[in-house]
């Protein structure tokens, strides 16, 4: 009888735990299918988001975006240089005027106009304060309309203008594939004078050619490959990015402008340090006015620290940028331009013309840089090595003052 009722209480015990067993099963059941749906809704909204955000606008639809680099010319009086600065807005730059017209011409989404990266926007050379470019080059996406350069021109002010387009491949990057950057200094002849001369009869003095061949001499000497950390600022000599390779440098044959000389200096590098054809120039103008011997610019190559004089930036100017790995890979496979502006020659030329040589002359006169910075040339000491760690100091002070954001 005992041994009944035992097995009838187990019975009983087991069918509750198979009844509380299937009672949690279920619940378990409705809630995974809960789940399951909660999941199955969120990848449908996922869905639903992410084909609404790859859903191509009206634009660009019309205009599908597409690589180009833009030629690109600008007198650089009155900015801060070419690069944008995020951080200091207050210091208009030659990329801000680019950007905003891009957006307003409807080239890039506004929401881009912020982060250009999404464009993949990169600049050929960096400028500083006030230097002009009469070919400089950007490569990013834009939507590809009908007259997009006059759209383009449209929102920029005069003395920055979009002067050709051209199609690249989609990896074209316009700094990387520069194999060479070409540049001009335009400056009185009154630089080349001696130091005893009196600088404040500008329009009187005319350079001789004895002097001139003098010039070309010494510009020759910085072609090659040199260690060029003394002609930028916060660079060791051990650093290997100091190390700079100088094509050609030369300078042109005198001219008569507003009743002053001037001549043209040109040089052409693979790149270039901030600062450096500045001081470069800055050094040789030194030698030529007799405050320092000619042995300055070898020594300036060596390990030590030197003082080297940097030319104002009025009269530089970005000339032209070299493409030729690329054209040799790419201007010949039927699909792709080379990246040579022929076409748009005299269309350079009439800005520079308009807008660069003008604002040149005109701020030399009015301002007298050239003249006001020559003046300072006898506080440099030529003959002592400066210790690293005051110059250091003395060019981080110098160019905080000058340039505020510049770049080179």
């Amino acid at each position: 009888m005992f041994k009944t009722r035992q097995l009838l209480s187990a019975l009983f015990n087991h069918r509750l735990t198979l009844e509380r067993n299937a009672s949690i099963d279920e619940q378990t059941a409705k809630q995974l299918k809960r789940a399951n749906e909660e999941n199955e809704d969120s990848a449908e909204k996922l869905q639903a988001t992410k084909k609404l955000k790859e859903e191509p606008t009206e634009d660009e639809k019309k205009y599908p975006k597409k690589k180009v680099v833009l030629l690109l010319a600008y007198s650089g009086k009155g900015y801060y240089g070419m690069q944008r600065n995020p951080t200091a807005t207050q210091f208009r730059t030659i990329e801000d005027e680019l950007v905003t017209s891009l957006v307003k011409s409807g080239c890039i989404p506004e929401n881009h106009g912020d982060d250009m990266k999404k464009m993949s926007f990169q600049r050929c050379a960096r400028t500083d304060k006030g230097v002009s470019a009469a070919g400089q080059a950007v490569s990013l996406k834009v939507r590809l309309m009908e007259d997009i350069i006059e759209k383009i021109n449209e929102h920029l002010p005069p003395q920055i203008r979009v002067l050709g387009l051209k199609r690249v491949t989609q990896g074209f990057n316009s700094k990387n594939n520069c194999d060479a950057r070409t540049y001009c200094y335009m400056l009185p002849t009154l630089a080349f004078s001696p130091k005893d001369n009196d600088i404040g009869n500008m329009a009187a003095f005319r350079l001789e050619p004895e002097t001139l061949e003098r010039v070309n001499r010494l510009f020759a000497s910085y072609k090659g490959t040199h260690n060029f950390h003394n002609f930028t600022s916060q660079k060791a000599a051990s650093d290997p990015s100091a190390r700079r390779y100088i094509i050609e440098m030369s300078c042109g044959e005198p001219f008569i402008n507003n009743n002053t000389q001037f001549a043209v200096i040109t040089v052409k590098g693979q790149s270039f340090m901030l600062h450096q054809i500045r001081k470069m120039i800055g050094l040789v103008i030194a030698v030529i006015k007799g405050y320092a011997k000619e042995d300055v610019i070898e020594r300036s190559w060596g390990q030590d620290k030197v003082d080297v004089p940097k030319a104002p930036g009025l009269g530089l100017v970005l000339e032209k940028v070299h493409f030729d790995r690329y054209n040799q890979r790419f201007g010949g496979d039927g699909l792709h331009e080379r990246l040579e502006w022929d076409q748009e020659e005299e269309a350079v030329k009439a800005f520079k013309e308009a807008h660069i040589y003008p604002s040149i002359v005109e701020t030399e006169r009015d301002e007298g840089s050239m003249v006001s910075w020559m003046s300072t040339l006898h506080i440099h000491d030529f003959e002592a090595t400066a210790k690293a760690t005051d110059t250091k100091n003395k060019d981080q002070k110098q160019d905080n003052a000058e340039e505020g954001n510049a770049s080179d």
